[in-house]
């Protein structure tokens, strides 16, 4: 808007109301007197240009696009912590009995743990927030110490820890609020707020689904995969606790009988016969090529909420493997046995199976 409010074009207007029989050359006396002001003015234009962006949602960022989304009681999401599943065993094989509170290290996160849930099998939650506490799978080294412990391992992601919203997230969050308002247990209200729920990605909300006042809600979780047992029994707590459903003890509205349920996974095998450059060979660029095929099924995953049902297309997966570096050309690809697209379930999310190549 102020671009042209330069130190250069604001002196030029300055000097242009000055009289021609005065000596207006840089340098001068006249000159020098109104170069600082035109200074000041057109630092004072950068700064205007610059709070007119931070009063806007379209261009606030951190901070600013916080506090902006309060007017509309819109709250950027915290980082929180994931809940994993750890596995411990004696000498003997058998499963381990711990204290709650024991803390143990697993690659750069340390974790606690919470609750038992089978002789053996405890809770662990990650003591740096974030989609961090996610990532190691493996061996756990205690740092408190445990008698009779032999073994210990970090499994399950039972519920994704998430990293803080980002700007970019609660913008959209923001806007979507402005297009449709969310009241009283409507479709845009039952989304707001299960998709602000530790864990959870996406959702549908499926109204009615079983008579008046019965709602269904399907959720994904926020690493775009199927969830666990224990975060879809988290978010039914959390909505309409089962046992006292429809008293409005949980999110849902009194009346309102809601039913929680987690995508399934509907396995994907893929094969083809790919041909290849000089010199290159499928146990090459096989891993190149699932991992182009698995970004093209986590589109389709961030997809599901938003579509009926998601089409996993072949001409999409040519089109990604054919980006391959090394592979030239691409014939016979079916999808499951079948040189034909293939249409998932409502509820149903692609699981990328094997990968063939047939020559």
């Amino acid at each position: 808007m102020y671009e042209n409010m330069t130190f250069e074009n604001i002196m030029d207007r300055c000097l242009a109301r000055v009289s021609s029989s005065v000596d207006k050359r840089e340098g001068s006396i006249i000159y020098d007197a109104i170069a600082p002001a035109a200074t000041e003015l057109a630092i004072m234009y950068i700064e205007l240009a610059y709070l007119l962006d931070r009063a806007f949602p379209d261009t606030e960022t951190g901070d600013d696009l916080t506090k902006k989304c309060r007017e509309r009681s819109v709250f950027r999401t915290a980082a929180t912590y994931a809940i994993r599943k750890g596995y411990f065993e004696e000498a003997d094989g058998s499963g381990c009995d711990l204290e709650i509170g024991t803390r143990f290290s697993g690659g750069d996160i340390n974790f606690t743990v919470t609750d038992r849930i089978a002789a053996g099998q405890y809770r662990l939650t990650a003591e740096t927030a974030g989609d961090v506490g996610n990532e190691y799978i493996g061996t756990l080294f205690p740092i408190d110490y445990v008698p009779d412990l032999t073994a210990a391992r970090l499994a399950d992601i039972l519920i994704p820890g998430e990293d803080e919203e980002t700007d970019d997230a609660l913008r959209a969050r923001y806007f979507a609020s402005l297009e449709a308002q969310a009241f009283g247990g409507n479709i845009a209200d039952y989304k707001n707020k299960v998709e602000l729920l530790q864990g959870v990605g996406a959702v549908k909300v499926i109204p009615v689904w079983n008579g008046g006042g019965t709602v269904k809600i399907i959720v994904v979780d926020s690493e775009w995969g199927v969830p666990s047992s224990e975060l879809v029994e988290y978010v039914q707590e959390e909505i309409d606790p089962v046992g006292i459903q429809g008293t409005g003890v949980g999110l849902a509205p009194i009346g309102h009988v809601v039913t929680v349920e987690g995508v399934t996974g509907t396995t994907i095998d893929i094969s083809f016969t790919l041909t290849f450059n000089t010199d290159v060979t499928w146990s090459i660029v096989q891993d190149a090529v699932k991992a182009t095929i698995q970004v093209y099924f986590d589109e389709l995953s961030r997809s599901w909420a938003d579509s009926d049902s998601i089409v996993v297309r072949i001409s999409q997966i040519e089109t990604k493997v054919l980006n391959v570096a090394g592979v030239i050309d691409i014939a016979g690809t079916a999808i499951n046995g079948k040189k034909t697209n293939i249409t998932l379930d409502l509820n149903a999310i692609p699981i990328l199976g094997e990968v063939t190549n047939g020559t």
